[in-house]
């Protein structure tokens, strides 16, 4: 298939519609977890749908000190990418088709759930990612927009825009993409030397021995309502093999703790600032994507497990999901 490369909105509301528009947005520099949420957008829209992929790096989401001069232009690569994926069209606005006479002096304002975790190192991103997404939203006409899970604090702004605002778009979220050592994608992983990449590492075993814990008490949860006696579910705990989980009071007595699962990630963490080259840990929380607040011990629903450092002078995030007090 050949994908048309467009850069004004009026070319993209010119084209026929018949099936439905699902939108992939993008600030470029595509990788693989990209040409993932294209291919799953391609199975979304299905063969009488459109999908169209936006590339624009967002003046508005980069801070004073930021990267935005050395953000990676490469539409051409990008057009490759997303052709292969399945994409019918790649969006590439100007920064004047998207803001015209300047940046807009009205916004979308992120809120209370802007100003934590990423949001609290860099003020007013939040603000200019929402209002980027909602103009996209209104210039492709989106019927479906899919975003990937590893910005989860954007994805949860996203969500919430769409719900308060009453847009007429659904929002999919598609996993996050990572290599085979467990590093999420992201296109600042470029700016990693290779003993940088090694120190990133910590973060995304943080999180598996966050989740690694988070499953030992969701098992024992379970085991426990079915044997509810404590011989019971110290045979219970034997067989699935978790010393530690039975040594562990906290776990036992609150089966799924968000605390334990903190703390799990938090050991891993501990150690962080003494790699070479060094991590430098910005934050560590276990969250309610509905409103961003701190899970606490009780908490049952779906929750995510998020991490930012700097290695370097590159910041990364990462995340995973989880659910607390599953039924089993």
């Amino acid at each position: 298939m050949s994908t048309a490369v467009l850069h004004e909105g009026e070319e993209l509301r010119a084209r026929t519609r018949t099936g439905q528009r699902v939108v992939v947005m993008t600030m470029g520099a595509l990788h693989e977890g990209h040409a993932t949420l294209i291919r799953t957008a391609r199975e979304r829209a299905g063969a009488d749908g459109e999908v169209v992929v936006t590339v624009f790096v967002n003046p508005l989401q980069f801070g004073a000190g930021e990267d935005l001069d050395r953000y990676p232009r490469t539409l051409d690569a990008d057009v490759k990418i997303a052709e292969q994926a399945g994409a019918d069209a790649v969006f590439a606005p100007s920064a004047d088709e998207v803001y015209p006479g300047g940046q807009p002096q009205v916004r979308i304002t992120a809120g209370p759930m802007g100003e934590r975790l990423e949001g609290a190192s860099r003020p007013g991103h939040f603000d200019g990612m929402l209002t980027v997404v909602a103009k996209l939203l209104h210039l492709t006409r989106a019927d479906v927009a899919l975003f990937g899970q590893k910005d989860a604090q954007q994805l949860a702004l996203i969500r919430r825009m769409v719900r308060d605002l009453n847009f007429d778009v659904e929002i999919v979220a598609v996993p996050t993409v990572r290599e085979d050592d467990g590093l999420a994608l992201s296109s600042r992983n470029r700016y990693l030397s290779p003993e940088e990449r090694r120190s990133a590492l910590v973060l995304s075993r943080a999180l598996f021995a966050g989740r690694d814990r988070h499953a030992a008490q969701e098992a024992l949860r379970a085991r426990a309502a079915q044997n509810p006696a404590t011989r019971a579910r110290a045979q219970a705990l034997g067989a699935l093999g978790e010393a530690r989980a039975a040594a562990d009071a906290h776990a036992v007595a609150f089966p799924g703790g968000p605390a334990a699962v903190l703390a799990a990630a938090r050991q891993v963490l501990d150690g962080a600032a003494r790699l070479q080259p060094p991590v430098a840990l910005d934050y560590l929380a276990l969250i309610d994507p509905a409103d961003l607040t701190d899970v606490r011990d009780g908490f049952e629903g779906e929750a995510v497990l998020a991490v930012a450092a700097r290695v370097g002078t590159t910041r990364l995030i990462d995340n995973l999901p989880l659910t607390f007090g599953a039924r089993q």
